[in-house]
């Protein structure tokens, strides 16, 4: 489990993922072009429930979505 800090409309708090999702969540964002901050921002925006699932969830998805 690694805890990194990030800003979600200009408000910093931090998420633990396991370095796995992380790497994910990283290439996620270089394939969109954008940063891993502001990826963030965007599964912030939708979520329902805590942010560090949101994000695993976005991460699973994106992998299926590849067929991987």
């Amino acid at each position: 489990m690694k805890k990194r800090s990030v800003l979600i409309a200009g408000h910093p708090t931090s998420v633990s993922l396991e370095e796995e999702f992380w790497d994910a969540l990283k290439s996620a964002a270089q394939s969109r072009g954008i940063s891993v901050n502001a990826l963030i921002e965007e599964i912030d925006q939708t979520r329902t429930g805590n942010l560090s699932s949101a994000i695993r969830v976005y991460v699973l998805k994106a992998v299926q979505g590849r067929g991987e």
